[in-house]
């Protein structure tokens, strides 16, 4: 077994900048939400590239349900996407958990932008 990510990539290659997207906790990179996502903006002109941590490239190979991976693993995830994309200018973010990580390394990694979907920025029914 390899923990070697997938890259999923949609629109075009000659984009002014690309979105690279991670999962949520609990989901992998192609669920319904994360393809509406993608062909959306795909559509409107932007490359976007989705990838998958650890944790769930394993999930993906043995069909166990694990918890996601420690943060340093999840962050150096995030890293090595960035530098296998090569690419720039890029702008990063994700579903919930994937969005928080790629905002621990937004400046690292000198991205344009970061997009967080999904994000809970409180908990559920306690806005205060």
């Amino acid at each position: 077994m390899t923990d070697r990510p997938t890259i999923l990539t949609a629109g075009p290659t000659c984009a002014p900048i690309t979105l690279i997207l991670a999962h949520g906790a609990s989901a992998p990179m192609d669920t319904p939400f994360m393809e509406k996502i993608s062909s959306g903006l795909a559509a409107a002109g932007i490359q976007v590239l989705r990838f998958e941590f650890p944790y769930m490239i394993r999930r993906r190979q043995d069909g166990k349900r694990r918890p996601p991976d420690r943060q340093r693993v999840l962050l150096d995830a995030w890293r090595s996407v960035v530098d296998a994309a090569g690419i720039g200018p890029i702008a990063i973010g994700g579903k919930s958990m994937g969005g928080r990580m790629a905002a621990m390394v937004a400046d690292e990694v000198q991205a344009s932008a970061l997009i967080c979907l999904r994000y809970p920025f409180h908990p559920l029914g306690k806005p205060d």
